[in-house]
């Protein structure tokens, strides 16, 4: 059977956009391999066709979840760019009840230093996450503040997605969102 000329790489990020959901959504450590292609529909040993190693993957599966979370984000805040809609859009239900499609820092990020393989790509993503809430701050906030404010955000979406009680799960995300949002308003 012959493929279209652009089979290959049509295949290749079908594969990356399934791992980058897998991986934000279960981690990486429990994604094989294998349960991964056969969701695709296709064997284990193709998929050495496109990655040298599952470690290859995990990068350019995390680039991948990069860049489809800043344009989600983009899109989602056109009509309102400020800190205070970036921090209510990060910290709603409805990107902690969505994993897959969402931040890939608060799966990958803490799996990612534990196994002593820190990213570039993470370092990208922080950077990116960083100049996106600081281009909504008011000019005279301290940069540094941003960072707390990122860090918080991110904490609490991992705690809000851990617990089992949905009243704690959506206080955390409630209570860290009111306080974030009034330490820029006092700014």
């Amino acid at each position: 059977m012959r493929y279209a000329e652009d089979h290959k790489a049509q295949t290749h990020q079908r594969i990356l956009h399934e791992a980058a959901a897998r991986f934000r959504k279960d981690g990486i450590g429990a994604t094989g391999l294998q349960p991964l292609m056969k969701a695709l529909g296709l064997t284990h040993g193709g998929f050495y066709a496109h990655f040298k190693s599952k470690d290859d993957l995990v990068e350019k599966a995390l680039r991948c979840a990069v860049d489809q979370v800043m344009e989600s984000s983009t899109q989602k805040l056109s009509d309102e760019p400020s800190a205070t809609a970036f921090i209510n859009l990060y910290l709603s239900s409805a990107h902690r009840d969505a994993p897959a499609e969402g931040c890939p820092l608060p799966t990958m990020a803490a799996e990612l230093g534990q196994r002593g393989q820190p990213s570039d790509t993470t370092d990208e993503l922080i950077q990116r996450m960083l100049a996106r809430l600081e281009s909504g701050l008011p000019d005279e906030y301290n940069r540094d503040k941003g960072l707390m404010i990122m860090s918080a955000m991110v904490g609490a979406l991992v705690l809000s997605r851990s617990v089992q009680d949905p009243k704690l799960a959506n206080r955390i995300l409630d209570t860290t969102r009111t306080q974030l949002n009034e330490h820029i308003e006092k700014a």
